[in-house]
């Protein structure tokens, strides 16, 4: 059986930021449900803050679907783009950390007939049917 345990580096987004393309975790920061308070009401914000972790991708450039451009941003799979800590953003990456590999190999992502082989590499045997 492959060894499940991994060991999780976090990286400071302020201090740097992943390679275009990469998946990784990220450690978000907000408020929920998210603040509508003006600025002069800034010290009774609305609802609760909140820090938890979301598998995204970084990326140097990204095009929303309202046509918007975002630079040096992180997506998740809804296409909801979020800053690195520090930008002007509702909901921010305060760490990212690279994603673990697949079991038994050394990719992220397996597409098609190969998820079979894969799966039996990792397991060891033949995956159950």
């Amino acid at each position: 059986m492959t060894n499940p345990n991994t060991v999780v580096t976090w990286v400071d987004a302020r201090e740097r930021l992943p390679r275009s393309g990469t998946p990784v975790a990220a450690a978000i920061t907000g408020r929920y449900p998210a603040d509508s308070a003006t600025e002069s009401e800034a010290d009774t914000a609305l609802g609760e803050e909140f820090w938890l972790v979301r598998p995204m991708v970084f990326t140097t450039l990204h095009w929303s679907e309202d046509g918007a451009e975002h630079r040096d941003c992180f997506v998740d799979s809804d296409g909801v783009v979020r800053l690195p800590y520090g930008l002007t953003s509702e909901e921010t990456v305060t760490h990212w950390a690279e994603l673990p590999t697949l079991p038994g190999g050394m990719t992220h992502g397996i597409l098609g007939e190969d998820v079979q082989s894969a799966l039996q590499n990792a397991w060891g045997t033949r995956p159950p049917t």
